[in-house]
C-alpha cells in the first residue's frame, strides 16, 4: 500500500538533489565576490617552507636506499677536498699566481658536493633555491639554458631581426620574465564583469594595446652572487621615417643604475628616467616590435651619470647610447613583443602622446578608366 511516509522516503532524495544544485548555482554566482576556497596543499617557497622526504620508505627498496648512500658518499668525499683547498687558501700556502685559479677550483667543488643529493634537487625544482649558494646558481641557469627558455627567446630574436636592426649582438645571462594582464574579453558584457588577471608573456607573440597600457612587471633571475648595475631600455624600432623613406627607433622607456645579484633579483623596482610611454602603433604601418633590453654597466659598480634633462625619445639611437654609456651587450637579459594598430592606439596618440595621430598607406593607383568612365555609354 503506498503511504505518505513511503512517498516521503521517496521524495527525499530529490529535495536534497535539488538543494544541492541550488546551493553549486549559488555558490557559482556569489563565487566571483568570495575569495577561492584555500588549497589543500599550500605553495611551497622560502617563506613556507618544507623538507625533503625520501619517496619510499627506509628498506623498502634496498637498491634505492644503497643509491642515496652511495651519493652521500661522494658527497662527504668531495666536500672534504673542498674544506682542505678552502684552509689552504686561508692559511696562505698557494701561490699568488695561483690562487685565482685555487678559488675556482673550490667553488666547482662546493657544486659538485651537492648537486646530486636528492634534497637539493628537489629544493631546486620546487622554487626553494637558494640563490646565494654555488649550487643552486648552478642547477637554475642549467634549466634556464637547456630547458628551452633561453633557446626559444634567442629564436625569436633572430627570426623577427631584432638582430641587427636594434643591436649588432646581443648574448643574455639574465633570465628577464614579462608579465602583463591577460587580453580582454570580445563580448562587451563580460568585458565589464570579468576581473582581469596577469600572465607571463611569451618571447614575440602579439599583444593588443589595452593589455600594454601600464608598465608591464618585470622579474629577473640573475647568476651571479656579487652585485652589479644594470640599464634597462624599450625601444620601438619600427616608427616609420617620412624623411628618409625608412624606419627609425622610439624610445618608450629607460630606467638607468638597477642593482641586481642572486639573492637580490626578483621584480624589478618601477622608478625609472624616462616614464613609461606606452606601444602606440600608427594606422597603416605593419606590425611593431617593442623590445626590452637589460644591459649590464661595463663597470659593474659604476653608475650612469645622465643629464637631469629627458632624453629625446624621437629617432632614438641605440648603438650610439650603449657606446657613449659604455653598456655591454654580451651579457644582460632581453624580451621582444609584437602589437599592431587598434582603437586603444588611436586613444593613446590622443591621451598620452598628446598629437595628431599620423596615418601611412599606399598611395592610391591612378585609375586608367577615368575617361571611359565619363562618357556616355549609349546615345
Amino acid at each position: 500500500m503506498f503511504t505518505l511516509g513511503r512517498f516521503r522516503s521517496l521524495r527525499e532524495p530529490f529535495i536534497r538533489a535539488n538543494s544541492t544544485l541550488e546551493a553549486l548555482s549559488v555558490r557559482r554566482i556569489l563565487g566571483r565576490r568570495n575569495p577561492k576556497y584555500p588549497a589543500i596543499r599550500p605553495s611551497i617557497n622560502l617563506e613556507r617552507p618544507r623538507e625533503w622526504n625520501p619517496p619510499v620508505a627506509l628498506g623498502a627498496i634496498p637498491a634505492y636506499d644503497e643509491a642515496v648512500a652511495y651519493i652521500r658518499a661522494d658527497a662527504t668525499a668531495v666536500q672534504s677536498e673542498a674544506d682542505a683547498l678552502r684552509l689552504l687558501l686561508e692559511n696562505g700556502d698557494i701561490p699568488l699566481e695561483s690562487v685565482k685559479d685555487a678559488k675556482a677550483k673550490l667553488d666547482v667543488l662546493e657544486t659538485m658536493a651537492q648537486i646530486n643529493l636528492p634534497e637539493v634537487r628537489w629544493k631546486a625544482a620546487n622554487g626553494m633555491a637558494n640563490m646565494s649558494q654555488n649550487v643552486y646558481r648552478h642547477l637554475i641557469e642549467q634549466r634556464w639554458r637547456n630547458e628551452g627558455a633561453l633557446d626559444l627567446l634567442m629564436e625569436r630574436i633572430y627570426q623577427m631581426h631584432v638582430i641587427p636592426d636594434v643591436l649588432p649582438l646581443l648574448q643574455p645571462t639574465v633570465d628577464l620574465r614579462v608579465v602583463f594582464p591577460e587580453a580582454p574579453p570580445k563580448n562587451v558584457v563580460l568585458r565589464a564583469r570579468a576581473k582581469r588577471k596577469t600572465a607571463p608573456v611569451e618571447p614575440g607573440v602579439f599583444l593588443v594595446n589595452e593589455q600594454t597600457r601600464r608598465p608591464p612587471k618585470l622579474y629577473t633571475t640573475v647568476f651571479h652572487p656579487e652585485s652589479r648595475l644594470y640599464t634597462l631600455l624599450m625601444v620601438d624600432p619600427d616608427v616609420p621615417d617620412e624623411e628618409s623613406q625608412t624606419f627609425k627607433t622610439y624610445l618608450h622607456w629607460l630606467q638607468p643604475n638597477i642593482t641586481l645579484s642572486a639573492t637580490t633579483a626578483g621584480l624589478l623596482p618601477s622608478a625609472s628616467h624616462m616614464p613609461y610611454i606606452p606601444p602606440h602603433p600608427a594606422r597603416g604601418t605593419p606590425y611593431h616590435r617593442y623590445v626590452l633590453l637589460l644591459l649590464p654597466h661595463a663597470n659593474p659598480g659604476a653608475k650612469l651619470s645622465l643629464s637631469p634633462g629627458p632624453l629625446k625619445r624621437d629617432a632614438f639611437d641605440v648603438r650610439k647610447f650603449v657606446h657613449e654609456n659604455a653598456l655591454r651587450t654580451d651579457g644582460g637579459g632581453a624580451f621582444m613583443w609584437r602589437a599592431v594598430w587598434d582603437e586603444e592606439s588611436s586613444r593613446i596618440w590622443k591621451d598620452d602622446i598628446k598629437k595628431p595621430e599620423p596615418r601611412y598607406g599606399y598611395a592610391p593607383k591612378p585609375d586608367p578608366y577615368v575617361g571611359l568612365k565619363e562618357m556616355r555609354k549609349y546615345v
